[in-house]
């Protein structure tokens, strides 16, 4: 069965309209704005900074599913006009610069030597130091950024396939193909490494896969899809999900976040909770924001609450990401937000350019903040 892709925005609005005429109007005003609907107001701060901007850069414009790659002390960052650079974790030296040629359809992957990004072409452009060395057209469209490992590249496309090519040539090594959901989301999945095993996406699936042959090695379920339409049940795994120790954890959109057990390739707890962001976790709790941006902690370990937060509600908020027994998490007016992990109160907050926050990665001990403006701004929180 072909499968269709939909995006985040046009599952809403169907949803909405599913869900009856008493939606519609409550809908309307979302998008068009009442007062039940506006960003909560920014709470007044009274305590000392619990973070500082270390050092700040300035890329292009990104308009695309933005991954920001982590490879040994440097961040690999691209920008929607194909621009790839390398800059040192510590103080933002530029390493290298390269271009893929043209705009980008999907953000970077890389190694540290090799970098991967994904034009508007669909071609697969791989670079080495900043120096293209090929491209290879893909048989779908792709928004999620490829995996660099083991000297080759990885590729996720919309329909879950997988393809594997030799970093140093191109050379496609093996495609997965694996029947599906008739209906898959358009928005970046999971593709990532766990020790000798790609962990793959598929639905609300996690999936681990040799990455030497593209065999299957087992798959464990971050959520059960409910519902009496295809738009309901969907429930494809969001990026980025998150690896603490033998555990991966993951939020499946509208649906669940759950973590798996990566050794024993089973499911140890899911919690039903909304929303289409990726999560972030450290080796204590996994946190998530809702539909609404009302935050929730899960302790690691079992799945239990250990917090829920609702000072940002309506705030576009980014996936968190956590820092020194932080949480920190950007929103739409480019603020980023610290709360304390233990209780999910606002400890600090600390202002970039004003535009919407488009992504966290983490590199040792430093977090680097990507804005939709193509700002960078590299936070040390204390």
């Amino acid at each position: 069965m072909k499968r269709r892709v939909l995006t985040s925005a046009l599952v809403v609005a169907l949803s909405a309209s599913l869900a009856g005429c008493s939606t519609i109007s409550s809908t309307w005003n979302s998008w068009f704005g009442d007062d039940k609907n506006k960003p909560a107001a920014l709470e007044t701060l009274s305590g000392p900074a619990t973070g500082r901007i270390v050092w700040s850069s300035k890329g292009d414009n990104i308009n695309f599913p933005l991954s920001i790659a982590t490879p040994v002390d440097r961040f690999v960052v691209a920008s929607s006009d194909g621009a790839v650079r390398a800059l040192a974790a510590a103080d933002g030296r530029e390493l290298w610069r390269g271009d893929a040629g043209s705009k980008l359809a999907a953000g970077v992957g890389s190694d540290g030597r090799f970098a991967a990004v994904v034009n508007r072409d669909n071609e697969l452009v791989v670079l080495d130091a900043g120096k293209v060395v090929w491209k290879k057209a893909l048989p779908t469209p792709v928004v999620a950024a490829p995996l660099v490992a083991g000297e080759r590249v990885f590729a996720l496309t919309l329909d879950r396939q997988v393809l594997a090519f030799d970093a140093l040539d191109g050379r496609k090594i093996w495609e997965l193909k694996r029947p599906g959901e008739p209906l898959t989301l358009a928005k970046a999945g999971v593709l990532m490494a766990y020790k000798d095993t790609l962990i793959v996406g598929q639905g609300p699936r996690l999936a681990g896969v040799d990455p030497l042959k593209g065999q299957l090695r087992w798959e464990a379920s971050v959520a059960t899809p409910r519902g009496t339409n295809e738009v309901e049940r969907l429930a494809d795994l969001v990026g980025p999900a998150v690896r603490q120790g033998e555990l991966l954890c993951a939020r499946a959109f509208q649906s669940s976040v759950g973590c798996v057990n990566a050794e024993r390739g089973s499911a140890l707890w899911n919690r039903v909770v909304g929303g289409a962001n990726g999560i972030g976790a450290d080796d204590q709790v996994v946190v998530a924001g809702d539909a609404s941006d009302r935050l929730s902690a899960w302790k690691l370990a079992n799945g239990d609450l250990a917090w829920s937060a609702d000072q940002f509600q309506r705030r576009k908020l980014s996936a968190p990401l956590l820092l020194n027994k932080q949480v920190l998490i950007g929103d739409f007016e480019g603020q980023v937000h610290l709360l304390d992990r233990e209780t999910g109160k606002t400890r600090s907050r600390l202002a970039t350019d004003g535009s919407a926050i488009v992504t966290l990665a983490l590199q040792g001990d430093t977090a680097l903040v990507a804005t939709k403006n193509g700002g960078l701004f590299a936070i040390k929180a204390e």
